[in-house]
C-alpha cells in the first residue's frame, strides 16, 4: 500500500505521482517515477527522479498570512513558516562524495502585522539548511532567535534599529531615550541576517555588521544557542559582516567612527578573544569607508577605504536617506591599504579610482623571478562607483518590477593592482569584459583552497538583461577572460557556493550549490558541476523561499 507524502499542515508537498511506501523502513524508492524537462538557455535536459522523501518532519508554526502587495515572485516575500524540515525529491544525481551541510543565511521576514519593511537588508534572519548524505537531501529552515526578532514577535512592532528601519517613538522623551541607546549601542539590532561562518573550532556563527549581532547556532537543528560574546576589551559597535575564516585563522576589521580608521584584528580557534594586529588611519574623511568585506593574501591583509563612508548624521534620522547610514564623498577619494599579517606594518597605501563594492572575491601576491612581492592583485564585485545600487534594493522596487525595463546598474569584476614599488597610485581595471556576465556581478565564491592565492575561477551572480536584480549564475574564467552562464527565465538565484571534491587536484573539480526562487512562487535547490557548469541535480522545496545572502559549508 502506498500513500502520498504530506506535511504536518496537511498540504501535499509533492506531485500526486510521487508515491512513497507506508513502511518507514523503506528509506528509498529504487524505481524511476518520472522525468522532468528542464529548460536552460533554450536547451532541455532529462533528469531522472532518483530519491523521494519517506517522512516529513512536522512544522512548528502555521503559515503566516500573505502580506498585501507582495507578488508571485517569492524571492521578495516573507517566509511562510517559522520553521520546517523534511527530505526532498532529488531530480538527477547528487555525487556520493558530497556529504555535509550547506547553510545559507539572509533576511526572510519583512513584515510585522500589517507593517512592511522598506529594504531587503531589514528582514529578520532566516537560516536555511541543506544536508547532503549518500545522494539524498534534507532541507530545513528556521528563524534566528535574535533579541530583535523575539522582541518584535512578542510586541508585534519594531523594537531595534534595522538597516533602514527605526522604532516609532510614542513621544519626545522616548525619542531622546532612543538616541541615548543608539550611542551606547543598546538600540542597534542584533538581527544576524547577513552571513554564516564555521569557525576553526567547529562553532557556527551567524553575523551582521553590528558586533552584538554575532549569534551561535546549531548546524544540525538550526537552534539558536546564544550570543557569541567577545572576551576582549576592544569594544566598538560595528565590524565587517564578512570576516575571513579558515580552519586556523579568523580576521576582521573594526571601523573606528571617532578617530577615522580601522583596527585589524585576529582570533585564534577555540577562543573569543580578538587581538589587534595593527591599525590603519583613513587618508580621506570625514569618516571611515564602509567595509562590508575585505580580502587577504598569504601574507597581507588588504584594507579598502571606499568613498562611500559611514555617516553619523544619517544614523540619527528617523527616516532613511537614499544612502541610508552612509554618505558618498567622492572628494575624499578612494584608497587601498596593505598590512603585513605578521608585523601589523602598513607596507603599501595607494590612491585608487573611485569605487563601490559590497563583496571582494579574492586577492593574491604577484612575485618576480626571485620570489619578491611586486604587487597585490585584489578582485571585487565593483558597481562602477555607482551608489544607486543601495536604493535599488528597496523592497518596493524589487516587488514592483514589470520585467521590461533594464534598471540593474552595471557591475564588473573590478581588479585592483597595488604596486609595491612606492608608487602613490594603484589601478582599477575590469578583470574581464563585463558583457561576458551581462554587466551584472555580485554574490561570489571561490574554491577555498585558493583563498589568498593566485586563482583562475570564481562563481557569482550575473545578469540576463533586461532585469532589476542579478538573475544568472556565472562561472568566471579569469585566465581566459570568459564566463559560462546558467539562467532560468524569471527566477532569482542566490549566491553560488563552491564545494570542492575531496582529493581534487583541479581548481574547479567540485559542485556549485545555489537556492533558486522561481517565477511561479516556488523554489528549488540547484547543484551544478563546478567544471562544466552544467546542471546535475535539483530538489524542489515544499514552498518557495525568500532570497538569501551568504552561506558556508559544514563537512560531515
Amino acid at each position: 500500500m502506498a500513500s502520498l507524502a504530506f506535511s504536518a499542515t496537511g498540504t501535499n508537498v509533492f506531485p500526486s505521482y510521487m508515491m512513497v511506501s507506508d513502511n518507514p523502513r523503506h528509506a528509498r524508492v529504487g524505481c524511476t517515477f518520472a522525468k522532468a524537462d528542464l529548460k536552460k538557455k533554450g536547451k532541455t535536459r532529462d533528469l531522472t527522479i532518483t530519491n523521494v522523501a519517506t517522512e516529513l518532519r512536522p512544522s512548528v508554526s502555521p503559515p503566516a498570512k500573505e502580506v498585501a502587495g507582495e507578488g508571485k515572485l517569492v524571492a521578495w516575500t516573507s517566509i511562510q513558516q517559522e520553521r520546517w524540515e523534511g527530505e526532498l525529491v532529488v531530480e538527477g544525481e547528487i555525487p556520493q562524495w558530497l556529504n555535509g551541510t550547506y547553510l545559507r543565511n539572509g533576511p526572510g521576514l519583512w513584515h510585522l502585522g500589517d507593517y512592511n519593511f522598506r529594504h531587503l537588508f531589514d528582514g529578520y534572519a532566516t537560516l536555511v539548511r541543506i544536508h547532503f548524505e549518500n545522494g539524498r537531501l534534507v532541507m530545513g529552515h528556521r528563524q534566528i532567535e535574535s533579541e530583535a526578532y523575539k522582541a518584535a514577535k512578542k510586541s508585534n512592532k519594531l523594537c531595534y534599529r534595522e538597516f533602514s528601519e527605526v522604532p516609532k517613538h510614542d513621544n519626545f522623551l522616548s525619542y531622546i531615550g532612543d538616541l541615548a541607546n543608539l550611542f551606547s549601542g543598546a538600540s542597534l539590532t542584533d538581527n544576524a541576517n547577513t552571513g554564516v561562518v564555521k569557525l576553526g573550532d567547529g562553532r557556527v556563527v551567524c553575523l551582521t555588521e553590528t558586533i552584538k549581532g554575532s549569534i551561535v547556532v546549531d548546524p544540525d537543528t538550526l537552534d539558536t544557542l546564544g550570543k557569541f560574546d567577545y572576551s576582549d576589551s576592544l569594544g566598538g559597535l560595528i565590524h565587517s559582516a564578512h570576516p575571513i575564516v579558515t580552519d586556523t585563522e579568523f580576521f576582521t576589521l573594526l571601523p573606528d567612527l571617532v578617530n577615522p580608521g580601522y583596527l585589524v584584528v585576529k582570533m585564534e580557534p577555540g577562543t573569543n578573544e580578538r587581538k589587534v594586529i595593527g591599525r590603519v588611519s583613513c587618508r580621506g574623511g570625514p569618516a571611515p569607508g564602509w567595509v562590508h568585506s575585505f580580502p587577504m593574501t598569504e601574507h597581507y591583509i588588504i584594507v579598502p577605504e571606499m568613498p562611500l563612508r559611514y555617516c553619523a548624521q544619517n544614523l540619527l534620522k528617523a527616516e532613511p536617506t537614499p544612502l541610508y547610514k552612509f554618505e558618498w564623498h567622492p572628494d575624499s577619494k578612494g584608497f587601498i591599504h596593505v598590512m603585513c599579517k605578521a608585523s601589523g606594518n602598513i607596507v603599501a597605501s595607494v590612491e585608487v579610482p573611485l569605487f563601490v563594492t559590497f563583496h571582494f572575491i579574492n586577492a593574491y601576491e604577484e612575485k618576480d623571478e626571485d620570489g619578491r612581492v611586486t604587487a597585490i592583485i585584489a578582485d571585487c564585485c565593483e558597481h562602477n562607483s555607482d551608489t544607486t545600487i543601495l536604493d535599488k534594493l528597496r523592497l518596493e522596487n524589487l516587488r514592483s518590477y514589470s520585467g521590461e525595463e533594464d534598471v540593474l546598474p552595471d557591475a564588473r569584476v573590478g581588479r585592483f593592482i597595488i604596486p609595491f614599488d612606492g608608487s602613490p597610485n594603484g589601478k582599477l581595471v575590469a578583470a574581464l569584459n563585463p558583457d561576458e556576465h551581462g554587466r551584472g556581478m555580485d554574490m561570489c565564491s571561490i574554491n577555498p583552497a585558493f583563498l589568498g592565492k593566485k586563482y583562475r575561477y570564481a562563481y557569482a551572480c550575473g545578469a540576463e538583461r533586461p532585469c532589476n536584480f542579478p538573475n544568472t549564475l556565472t562561472k568566471l574564467d579569469l585566465f581566459e577572460g570568459k564566463a559560462k552562464n546558467w539562467y532560468d527565465e524569471g527566477a532569482v538565484p542566490s549566491e553560488p557556493f563552491f564545494v570542492a571534491r575531496p582529493g581534487a587536484t583541479e581548481e574547479d573539480d567540485g559542485v556549485v550549490i545555489s537556492m533558486i526562487s522561481d517565477k511561479n512562487g516556488e523554489g528549488y535547490a540547484l547543484i551544478l558541476d563546478g567544471s562544466s557548469f552544467e546542471e546535475i541535480a535539483r530538489a524542489k522545496f515544499p514552498y518557495g523561499l525568500p532570497y538569501g545572502l551568504h552561506g558556508c559549508w559544514v563537512p560531515k
